[in-house]
C-alpha cells in the first residue's frame, strides 16, 4: 500500500510517520520532494525561495516526482508499504494556488511525472488559524512558511481540491488532536 501524509507546515507529518514506522517496520519512508540525491539538491533550491518564476518552482516539483517515482516508489509498491512525507497533491495545491496552470494540465503534468502511480490514500493533517498561527511563532520559519498563515491555510484547502482533480482518497484528520489519537486514526483508516 502506498500512502501519503499531506498538511501545510507544522501540522505533524514527521512526528506522525515517526510513529507510523513503528508500526509498519518494513516500510519504505520517503519524502517529496528530497527523497532523492537530485531531489535534495531541489529541495534546498525550493525551501530557499530563490525560484522566482511559479512555473519554474512547479516543475522543479515535478522534476523531484518523476525521480522520486523512478527510484523511490515503483522498485517498491508491489512489495512494500510506502508512507510518504507529501505527494503529488502537495504540488498540484501549490500549484493550485499559483493560479498560473490550468488545472487540467496540472493533472496531466502529474500525471506524466507519475506514470499515473499516486498514493492509494492520503491523510490530510489539518490545522485551525489559531493553531497554525501558534506553531509558527514558535519556530524559525523557512522560505515557504515566511508567506504568512493566509498563504499555508490556503494550501491546506487546495489540498482538498488536488485530491479530488487527482481522484485519490482522502482522509480529513484534525491535527490538534494527541499525537496518539492521530496515529489511532491513521492505523484505522489503513486497515479500513
Amino acid at each position: 500500500m502506498y500512502i501519503a501524509l499531506e498538511g501545510i507546515d507544522t501540522a505533524g507529518k514527521s512526528t506522525q510517520i515517526q510513529a507510523l514506522s513503528k508500526e509498519f517496520p518494513d516500510a519504505i519512508i520517503t519524502k517529496e520532494p528530497g527523497a532523492t540525491e537530485i531531489g535534495k539538491e531541489i529541495r534546498e533550491m525550493l525551501l530557499s525561495a530563490r525560484v522566482e518564476s511559479k512555473k519554474a518552482e512547479f516543475l522543479l516539483f515535478l522534476a523531484d516526482r518523476a525521480e522520486h517515482m523512478q527510484k523511490v516508489i515503483e522498485p517498491n509498491i508491489n512489495s512494500k508499504m510506502i508512507i510518504s512525507d507529501r505527494s503529488a497533491v502537495s504540488g498540484v495545491a501549490y500549484a493550485l494556488t499559483q493560479n498560473t496552470i490550468k488545472k487540467e494540465e496540472l493533472v496531466s503534468l502529474n500525471d506524466f511525472a507519475t506514470g499515473g502511480v499516486y498514493p492509494q490514500k492520503v491523510f490530510l493533517l489539518r490545522l485551525t488559524k489559531e493553531e497554525l498561527e501558534y506553531r509558527l511563532s514558535q519556530k524559525e520559519l523557512d522560505g515557504i512558511e515566511l508567506r504568512g498563515s493566509e498563504y499555508l491555510l490556503e494550501i491546506q484547502n487546495a489540498i482538498i481540491e488536488a485530491t479530488k482533480l487527482l481522484n485519490i482518497e482522502l482522509v480529513e484528520i484534525d491535527a490538534t488532536l494527541s499525537r496518539e489519537e492521530i496515529t489511532l486514526n491513521i492505523l484505522n483508516n489503513i486497515n479500513s
